[in-house]
């Protein structure tokens, strides 16, 4: 345990220190990536290289189109998928790797702009780069100062704020994140609508003036426990199982009871081009499991919790 709060710490003092790195040379990448017309070619080796592989897909599903080059691989043949409007960003702690020095002349003979990602200011990489952008770290976590640890999540952590940067620069919305992300629960979170669940039930109601007799056989026919009620065709009102208990728990008898005598005036609704996310919220607010959903101001249908759970959502 203790070995463990003390990786934590060295890795959080690393990541802290990040602060007094960010600066003018973070600032050109920023700008000199948003300014590309071409996409953003990242390339590394070993550690360096997994770290690289997880910025190109946060890039990726924030707006920045990205991918990776092996750098040992890159003079194998990968170097073809560079275009010459791609800015390059090469990640290497110590800067001076064997294959980053094959690779680097071979990049800037291309004419492609080249960000350093190191943490060696003094190292070739650094000295070749058009933007450096220092990760550089006192010492790893691992107690023979070797392992990439602490150096690692400083890249991973400069790689996040470079991502969030572009997504805040380029304006990237919700509805932008929702077209790149349409799958999983993520991605219906961001666009499923409750249009897209409330068509798949049935739309229980009653006028006001409907017996109980009926108004209960409503409720029981369509299965979501509840029903709307209505007059002159405009919503009034909502009767759910719970109402129909307590009433019964004061009446003997049902006779002569209407719709209107046990609704819940007012009751909570939604539309239907609204998110069903949004419509979960409100239902967990109101500690409630279902909403009449509204067509403009005609009653349209109901949502149910139970929908929202098919979907896979919470």
């Amino acid at each position: 345990m203790n070995i463990a709060l003390r990786t934590i710490e060295d890795e959080m003092e690393a990541v802290q220190g990040l602060k007094s790195q960010v600066g003018i040379e973070f600032a050109r990448a920023v700008e000199m990536i948003f300014r590309s017309p071409g996409r953003v070619v990242i390339t590394g080796i070993g550690k360096s290289a997994v770290i690289g592989m997880k910025i190109v897909s946060t890039l990726n599903s924030t707006g920045t189109p990205s991918l990776f080059m092996h750098a040992a691989d890159a003079i194998h043949g990968d170097l073809g998928m560079i275009t010459g409007e791609d800015v390059i960003i090469c990640i290497s702690n110590s800067g001076n790797t064997p294959e980053i020095k094959v690779l680097v002349p071979l990049i800037k003979i291309r004419g492609n702009q080249l960000i350093a990602f190191t943490g060696n200011p003094g190292s070739y990489l650094a000295g070749q780069a058009d933007c450096l952008i220092s990760t550089y770290v006192d010492k790893e976590a691992c107690p023979n100062n070797l392992a990439p640890t602490s150096s690692t999540t400083a890249q991973l952590v400069m790689g996040d704020a470079l991502a969030v940067a572009l997504l805040e620069y380029r304006g990237f919305s919700v509805d932008d994140f929702a077209r790149i992300h349409p799958g999983g629960a993520l991605g219906k979170k961001l666009y499923l609508r409750v249009a897209d669940l409330f068509i798949q039930n049935q739309a229980p109601q009653v006028n006001e003036d409907t017996d109980l007799r009926t108004t209960i056989m409503e409720i029981s026919s369509k299965r979501l426990g509840a029903t709307a009620v209505l007059k002159d065709g405009v919503l009034t009102g909502i009767i759910t199982d719970g109402d129909l208990r307590r009433m019964l728990e004061k009446n003997s008898s049902i006779d002569g009871i209407l719709a209107r005598d046990i609704m819940t005036h007012n009751p909570k609704t939604t539309g239907v081009n609204t998110l069903v996310i949004d419509a979960l919220n409100l239902m967990r607010k109101s500690n409630i499991t279902q909403l009449l959903v509204l067509d403009g101001t005609k009653y349209a249908g109901v949502i149910h919790l139970h929908d929202i759970l098919k979907e896979g959502i919470l």
